[in-house]
């Protein structure tokens, strides 16, 4: 791991999204919430969370951080028959908290697929990346892609 010892702590921010495309048919079932497993972004967005706590333990060289906010949306487009998940993970630290928030996103869009499978073998999830990160030595840095 990359010694962060002397560097300032911070008021850390990383936004990342990730996006999961599936037939029309498996939206319904996840908009009515009639999946056979249950609520899907409900229990997508408790996921997410866990993974974003536990990225250290996934990822060999993150350092463990405390964070102190995590936020995870979900946002349906019925007409490209996908979800967004988007991610914003926040810390007072040393280091920065975009992997955490990668994690996250990676994680609650494995969930949904998981959850649904059994309706939809062939979902795709792609378009994961880092939004936005704020803080740090480095300072702010925002996707030229997305400008947000």
């Amino acid at each position: 791991m990359v010694d962060v010892s002397a560097k300032a702590e911070t008021h850390r921010i990383a936004r990342a999204s990730g996006d999961i495309r599936m037939l029309p048919a498996t939206l319904v079932l996840i908009e009515g919430g009639q999946a056979k497993k249950g609520d899907v972004l409900g229990v997508a967005r408790i996921a997410a969370i866990q993974a974003a706590k536990r990225t250290a333990e996934l990822i060999p060289l993150c350092h463990p951080l405390p964070i102190t906010r995590v936020a995870i949306d979900f946002d349906i487009d019925r007409t490209a028959s996908t979800i967004r998940c988007t991610a914003q993970v926040e810390t007072l630290g040393r280091t920065g908290v975009e992997m955490e928030a990668l994690t996250a996103v990676q994680i609650g869009l494995l969930t949904i697929y998981d959850m649904c499978k059994a309706a939809d073998r062939g979902m795709v999830m792609g378009q994961i990346r880092v939004l936005k990160k704020q803080g740090g030595k480095s300072g702010d840095w925002v996707s030229p892609e997305t400008g947000r």
